[in-house]
């Protein structure tokens, strides 16, 4: 007697060379699916390779000796003033987030593995007695739903997988930029630091100098006060400035993931100089669809979820299929051969839920990608926008203010010397012109902040691969089993 799953179709081969072609057709296909040698890593590698530039080196720490390799190499680079570059670098291989970003690939591809191979078929044996009658019951099944349904399966899978790597590249690129952005900060919240204290050092002089005059009675209790107050304004300027280049480095140090005696590594004392001129890019929306990691990523979910919405039509009636093999014998008896049928009847559930929700997600995911795309255009133009502005600022300020300002303290000084103007005036057009010097390092740094945005702009957000959403994964598109 056989006793058939709760569910199924149970076939019974008329020999044993049936069950072994069986078996030898599911071992192949199970062993179709394989893990890559680098999980991916080499896909991210020239994905990103382009924007980052050939010299920039990428290390995924899998091993403790990855680890101790990474280490070497930071503390290579920390050994001197850290540039911007070097800056980047460090981050992309120490920054522990950006490590945890990897172990997705390696985690999707175990997914996108296990998707692809058959389960382990199963075997029953029963003993049953009937007086002094044995009866002996084997059954040989797998799970032929599943068979029918692997190479669609494989292939959206492997869709998803191509989406995680779309994501992890972008991740690459927007640590580097953000790292771009805080070195540009902290080198300027250190020199706006120290112009700030000679601009203290310059009212301090003048706010000692009153006072002594004041003791003597030259100078009056309003000249006094008001130079007091030019050094109690600079005094507080600089203690923000401080501050400000405490916050700014403390965040450089958090994207370049060091922490210890490395948070002791030293920064250029000023900026790099302006470019003699902007870039020019006439076609940039064009360029920026044809390069952006999150439109990308955005389509290929789209892809994804179309290739799920036709898995699920294809297996909304083939919901539990066993294919097996039966063989009972007895002791009283002749070997029981033959076959057995066993059908899921669709009466409550016809899949058309699954269906529905498939389709529901698959226009999500439609308008999403298209939203990708319009934003991408928006946000391109605002950031080249803001960039050409940012250089020209920065150029008044070197080219026209500072210059200025400098040609006024000259004459002052003159003026100074010939005894037509006092040490106050003197030291109120000092203050001046430092201010100038803080205001072309404001718009200096803002240029260069502008470049990294114009930079990511190019090739996606975060944040809009992340609105995209991940493909949805074969089961949830009403696969077998579900």
């Amino acid at each position: 007697m056989t006793r058939l799953p709760t569910s199924g179709l149970v076939v019974a081969p008329s020999s044993p060379a049936r069950l072994g072609g069986l078996a030898a057709l599911v071992l192949t296909l199970a062993g179709c699916a394989s893990f890559s040698p680098d999980g991916g890593f080499e896909t991210v590698r020239q994905a990103t390779a382009g924007h980052l530039g050939t010299a920039a080196e990428l290390a995924w720490a899998r091993q403790p000796e990855d680890l101790d390799r990474i280490e070497q190499r930071v503390a290579e680079l920390l050994a001197r003033p850290l540039g911007m570059d070097e800056a980047v670098q460090v981050a992309l291989l120490n920054n522990r987030g950006l490590q945890a970003a990897y172990a997705d690939l390696g985690i999707t591809e175990a997914e996108v593995v296990q998707a692809g191979r058959l389960p382990n078929p199963g075997f029953s044996f029963g003993r049953l007695t009937k007086g002094d009658e044995i009866e002996l019951e084997r059954g040989l099944h797998v799970d032929l739903a599943r068979l029918i349904a692997l190479p669609l399966v494989q292939r959206v899978e492997a869709r998803r997988l191509e989406q995680v790597r779309h994501t992890v590249a972008m991740q690459v690129l927007a640590l580097a930029a953000d790292t771009r952005k805080a070195w540009v900060q902290a080198v300027a919240a250190g020199e706006s630091a120290r112009y700030s204290r000679q601009v203290m050092q310059a009212a301090e002089a003048g706010a000692e100098l009153a006072r002594r005059m004041a003791q003597v009675g030259n100078f009056n209790k309003l000249q006094q006060a008001r130079e007091q107050g030019f050094y109690a304004d600079a005094a507080l300027n600089l203690a923000r400035a401080e501050q400000q280049q405490r916050a700014a480095r403390e965040r450089l140090t958090r994207l370049l993931g060091l922490w210890g005696a490395q948070t002791g590594f030293e920064l250029p004392q000023r900026l790099p100089d302006l470019p003699p001129q902007p870039r020019e890019l006439p076609d940039i929306e064009r360029t920026a669809l044809a390069q952006r990691l999150d439109v990308a990523a955005a389509r290929a979910g789209a892809e994804a979820t179309a290739r799920n919405l036709g898995l699920t039509r294809t297996t909304r009636f083939i919901n539990v299929l066993e294919l097996g093999g039966v063989r009972n014998s007895s002791n009283e008896a002749p070997t029981q051969k033959g076959w057995e049928i066993g059908l899921e009847l669709p009466l409550f559930d016809w899949g058309g839920a699954r269906v529905a929700r498939a389709e529901g997600v698959y226009m999500q995911a439609l308008h999403r990608a298209a939203e990708t795309a319009i934003n991408a255009r928006s946000e391109v133009r605002e950031a080249y926008g803001a960039y050409r502005s940012a250089w020209d600022i920065a150029r008044h300020q070197r080219d026209e203010i500072v210059p200025l300002k400098a040609r006024i303290a000259e004459e002052n000084l003159l003026r100074y010397n010939g005894m037509l103007i006092g040490v106050f005036e003197l030291l109120a057009d000092a203050r001046s012109q430092i201010a100038s010097v803080n205001g072309a390092i404001d718009a200096l740094r803002d240029f260069w902040i502008a470049q990294a945005d114009l930079d990511m702009a190019l090739v996606g957000k975060p944040s809009l691969s992340a609105a995209a959403g991940p493909a949805m994964p074969a089961a949830e598109a009403g696969g077998p089993g579900h």
